[in-house]
């Protein structure tokens, strides 16, 4: 018999006591921060509060008369256990004859009722997108308000952290230089006025950075930009006095995080105001359109110029991240020969291998933080491909199989990512086969030369062809971007190959960076994904137009133990040896221990 989880249950009640208070019949709490941040910080954390459910993405919608939770396929089980008990339902997304939210509250609310969410977690697209779906129900929006800051008692505290500043020198570009290239693409969209209120944006643009976002150097803030100011709204504890200092040098006004809203709703539009929907939360978003309704004004949805300028890289920042990549691959590669010297010799589980790599990353010059938490997965588990282990739940690491080590941090000089499979142990020929094909992908990708105006959707297939050739594939994203000492996941490029309606795409420049990740994913059985960072340089130009291509930026050997030659062809095999020997000539001078250099040695002899 299902235990009932009275603790859950009494919370619920509580937020429905004050939904009723408040003329609420309709509650929504999403997995977000005010600013669609990758990873929520505690203080975030209402959904998990209210349902028990602490995966990373899930939606609570509560009514007087019922709970629901929805989730995606990487939480069914994880949901299922978690909301035992509580009367939550649980809402498979994408499962067939399970609604959406949109279609839920369509069918449920009756004409007239009210919803009710905080406006600040919750995207402006979102909210554009029930608004259209509840017009006909004549539905009220209330959005005003944090319900949970009724309910929930010894809510953690805001996340908040000391800033601090990169130099001029270590960014390539001044804070004042990146200003002038935004306000002129604001004079370019005829806008005097340009809302920002993405982190990891107004991190690049004023050379701070900061710790209030899990694996990501960011401070929560907002950003206005007119023609002749820079407000930065942050919280005033943050700021330290080097970064109060180099503020009033830029003339950036600083101003508390908590009045941002009281500020925009006195703010008096002289002109047309540039903001990016898709970054944009739905509270600032109606405030905006009704001041700028208001004053005769209108609101221009662009994305922020920020997010190009970001992505490519400038020859200071490409020159660290270079530097910075040989040094993290030269200890990820002492760490594959810890794993093969010591496994089935000391005690060693999927969580002490990732913290083994995680104090060994720590040792780096510059380091700062990991750039997300390490996934290390044995065997089977590595057909999940965002499996998480933990201290109380992680499988022994036997001398048999594979390991898989997805992990990456941010130094003084960059941010990165890389993902091995280690062989420690025996495998069937039907892995090697898998592995083989993952590595042929991953190499074939990185050698592609591509012409001006492709997307990663164009380049994609070199990275499956080696897998669909054997009637395999893969149910993620080839590739993203990468910030420079800022979020592991960046855009506007990625590299997939599924076309979507009216998805955006972005082209692939010269001094971009991207992952180059292939995988197999044999649910009970194996998992394999390799993951190298490239990054887009020119090739050559021509009567026929520019040509691009990739250059590594991981040297991190492939493990050959996994590789068999009949699965590979010609040109795949001539890439692992040319690979291999520039992991060799690369990081070998990085390698202090005679043992892990012999054995690098022969790890990328050529086959």
């Amino acid at each position: 018999m299902e235990t009932e989880n009275k603790i859950i249950k009494n919370r619920l009640e509580q937020l429905r006591k004050k939904m009723k208070e408040n003329g609420i019949d309709y509650y929504m709490i999403p997995t977000s921060d005010f600013h669609n941040s990758e990873y929520a910080a505690d203080f975030f954390k209402t959904r998990e509060y209210f349902c028990g459910f602490d995966g990373s993405n899930g939606t609570l919608v509560v009514s007087d008369k019922e709970a629901g939770l929805w989730t995606d396929g990487r939480y069914f089980i994880q949901a299922e256990n978690q909301l035992a008990g509580t009367g939550v339902i649980l809402y498979k997304m994408g499962e067939e004859g399970v609604p959406s939210i949109d279609e839920y509250l369509e069918d449920k609310m009756n004409l007239g009722e009210v919803l009710g969410f905080d406006g600040r977690v919750v995207s402006a697209e979102i909210g554009e997108e029930l608004e259209k779906r509840l017009k006909n129900k004549k539905a009220e929006f209330k959005i005003g308000k944090d319900l949970a800051e009724e309910v929930w008692t010894g809510r953690p505290a805001l996340p908040c952290h000391d800033m601090y500043v990169l130099s001029d020198e270590l960014c390539g570009k001044s804070f004042k230089e990146k200003l002038n290239d935004v306000r002129a693409k604001m004079k370019k969209y005829g806008t005097s006025m340009h809302l920002l209120s993405k982190l990891d944006d107004i991190m690049w643009l004023t050379n701070l950075r900061g710790n209030d976002v899990e694996c990501n150097p960011v401070a929560l803030s907002y950003a206005i930009i007119t023609d002749d100011m820079f407000i930065l709204f942050v919280q005033k504890e943050e700021v330290t006095d080097e970064v109060r200092a180099y503020c009033e040098k830029n003339d950036i006004v600083l101003k508390e995080y908590a009045e941002y809203a009281e500020y925009m709703s006195e703010l008096v539009f002289t002109g047309n105001v540039l903001f990016d929907k898709r970054n944009t939360n739905y509270l600032t978003f109606k405030l905006l359109s009704d001041k700028a309704k208001a004053a005769g004004f209108e609101t221009v949805d662009k994305k922020d110029p920020t997010e190009l300028m970001k992505a490519v890289k400038n020859e200071t920042e490409l020159k660290n991240i270079r530097e910075v990549y040989l040094k993290d691959s030269a200890k990820l590669t002492e760490f594959i020969y810890w794993v093969k010297e010591n496994v089935g010799k000391i005690p060693m589980t999927e969580y002490s291998a990732a913290m083994k790599l995680d104090g060994m990353r720590a040792q780096i010059p510059g380091f700062i933080e990991l750039s997300f938490p390490t996934i290390s997965a044995y065997n089977a588990n590595a057909a999940m491909a965002h499996y998480e282990a933990t201290e109380d739940n992680a499988a022994e690491v036997k001398p048999q199989g594979m390991l898989l080590v997805d992990s990456g941090a941010t130094y003084m000089g960059g941010t990165t990512d890389v993902t091995r499979t280690i062989v420690v142990g025996e495998i069937s020929d039907e892995i090697k086969k898998h592995y083989t094909a993952t590595v042929s992908g991953m190499l074939e990708l990185a050698d592609a030369v591509f012409k001006d105006g492709c997307t990663g959707r164009n380049v994609d297939i070199y990275a499956r062809r080696a897998l669909w050739d054997i009637g395999i594939d893969y149910n993620h994203g080839t590739g993203h971007g990468i910030g420079y000492m800022l979020n592991v996941h960046e855009g506007p490029q990625g590299i997939r190959w599924k076309y979507a309606e009216g998805a955006s795409e972005a082209l692939l420049k010269p001094g971009m960076i991207v992952s180059d990740e292939p995988g197999v994913y044999i649910e009970g059985s194996h998992g394999i994904r390799i993951e190298n960072i490239v990054e887009v340089v020119s090739r050559n130009e021509n009567e026929y137009g520019k040509f691009y291509g990739f250059d590594h930026l991981t040297y991190v050997p492939i493990d050959l133990e996994a590789i068999d030659k009949k699965y590979m062809k010609p040109d795949a095999v001539k890439l692992l040896n040319e690979y291999h020997k520039a992991v060799y000539d690369r990081i070998s001078p990085l390698i202090e221990d005679e043992n892990v250099k012999a054995w690098l040695k022969d790890a990328t002899r050529e086959i």
